[in-house]
């Protein structure tokens, strides 16, 4: 059941670039069915919550799932709160190269983007 507030649907996305970035490394490590992106949020980093992404075709009974380009994203509930109205692109320009976290829930963010604080 989707999880939702005020009638709208709250969700994770990603962009089509992330979803070929995905596919990419999910073919370098052998994953042809089911690709997916496990997203979860750890404490640790400059600003207190980190990002850990995981490259994977194994999906948990807990999982909230949205499929997008082809790829899954697997969130666990604990991590799906903080992640909720994020936006995952990426970036292979000359200023760094990565996945880009837009996240609504983040009151502020380091400067290497993979950390934030809610």
């Amino acid at each position: 059941m989707p999880i939702t507030q005020n009638g709208v649907e709250l969700s994770v996305e990603i962009s089509a670039k992330a979803a070929e970035k995905i596919k990419y490394f999910a073919d370098k490590e052998g994953i042809e069915d089911n690709v997916g992106l496990r997203v979860a949020v750890k404490g640790g980093g400059c600003s207190g919550l980190t990002y850990d992404l995981t490259i994977t075709n194994q999906e948990r009974e807990s999982d909230k799932i949205v499929e997008q380009f082809g790829v899954k994203v697997m969130v666990d509930k604990k991590s799906y709160i903080y992640l909720v109205g994020t936006q995952l692109d990426f970036s292979d320009g000359l200023n760094g190269k990565g996945f880009i976290f837009e996240n609504p829930n983040a009151k502020k963010a380091c400067g290497c983007g993979t950390s934030f604080a809610v």
